[in-house]
């Protein structure tokens, strides 16, 4: 069906029915939601540290630094690809804490925040990757005695408000 003039004074089709959306069959959806990234993340692994280039001022702390990331539950999803972008933190570390000048620290410091990102290094880019440490069994029983410990009061709380009456 055409109107005599559309935008711009060209006729416009207009279809004759929309046709409705179709649904997938439950068994085969399009769409699963699922994360591509999502691991449960072990404390428990084999991974060694790679060394870091030969430098005579690596900072103890950046030295530091270097050994908890590769002993973290995060190293075994590092892949070899990554070892050049955390050597480039590496040295944004050095150089933070190298660094005697205030404001170029602030901006060491930024820096250091956009680059850790792309490891899972915080806990919120670990929520964002969906990587989730594994528990131990010691806290999951430390949790369950603690609420298998909490005090239920026997009356009800608010007969207080009552009495007060």
């Amino acid at each position: 069906m055409c109107t005599p003039q559309g935008i711009l004074g060209l006729p416009t089709v207009w279809p004759q029915e929309v046709p409705s959306p179709v649904s997938l069959p439950k068994q085969n959806p399009a769409r699963r939601n699922r994360s591509a990234t999502k691991a449960t993340l072990s404390r428990i692994h084999n991974v060694v540290a790679p060394v870091l280039p030969e430098r005579e001022d690596w900072h103890q702390l950046t030295l530091d630094w270097w050994e908890q990331i590769w002993a973290s539950p995060m190293a075994p999803e590092f892949d070899t690809s990554d070892i050049h972008g955390l050597l480039v933190l590496a040295d944004l570390v050095n150089a933070y804490w190298l660094e005697a000048s205030s404001g170029r620290r602030a901006v060491l410091a930024k820096e250091i925040r956009l680059q850790r990102q792309c490891f899972g290094l915080t806990p919120i880019d670990r929520r964002r990757l969906q990587w989730e440490i594994e528990r131990t069994d010691a806290a999951q029983d430390r949790g369950a005695r603690r609420r298998a410990t909490r005090v239920v009061p026997a009356g009800d709380p608010r007969a207080v408000l009552d009495a007060a009456q």
